[in-house]
């Protein structure tokens, strides 16, 4: 009788060993299944394509801060380019695309805007949005205007982020060689024909 008395405890306790095993399963196994779950830190080599046709804001803004991508996923850096804007400046599309989002996020205005033909998407902010989810636009067409908000930058500025799922990628890469030039225009020489004066300094 005892040895049956004794029986059933150990199968008692097996079961409840058994049991607390299989319930902290999901604990035990959750600090290697958030690592596997977080995004990858950008490839500082990784590029978009080269497929905008206006700068977000201005013709050739000042660029106040560049991409820095960090080493690792959440590590100091800067994931996007700052671009000096006073408020109200028209904040436009890189490229066509459709808006993803439109809305407000930690108390700023966000617009994103999917590339057409890409696996990337666009990001501005602070900015007051004139478009909602789902309108397409075209390039260079307005999302919105630069909202007056404080920022991290010095001066009033818009932040251009551009994502690839949820690797951030350059944004600069976007723009083709034509928009991304700051030098002067530069006159070349045609045989036999002088320069006019005002122009013989930027001769090459």
């Amino acid at each position: 009788m005892r040895e049956k008395r004794c029986t059933r405890l150990w199968k008692r306790y097996a079961r409840l060993v058994v049991a607390l095993l299989l319930g902290s399963a999901p604990a035990l196994l959750a600090p290697w299944a958030r690592a596997d779950a977080q995004p990858p830190p950008p490839d500082p080599g990784e590029r978009a394509p080269a497929i905008g046709r206006a700068w977000p804001v201005g013709t050739r803004p000042t660029v106040l801060r560049g991409w820095e991508p960090p080493a690792t996923v959440y590590g100091p850096g800067h994931r996007g380019v700052d671009l000096a804007a006073t408020p109200g400046t028209p904040v436009r599309a890189v490229a066509a695309g459709r808006v993803s989002f439109a809305g407000r996020v930690a108390g700023r205005g966000v617009v994103s805007v999917e590339l057409t033909g890409t696996d990337v998407r666009t990001t501005y902010e602070p900015v007051r949005a004139s478009v909602k989810k789902g309108d397409a636009v075209a390039a260079a067409e307005p999302v919105g205007t630069v909202e007056p908000t404080a920022t991290h930058c010095p001066v009033t500025c818009v932040h251009w982020g551009l994502l690839r799922g949820d690797a951030y990628l350059d944004p600069l890469t976007l723009l083709p060689p034509w928009l991304l030039h700051t030098g002067p225009s530069r006159l070349l020489p045609v045989l036999d024909v002088p320069l006019p004066p005002e122009s013989a300094s930027y001769a090459g």
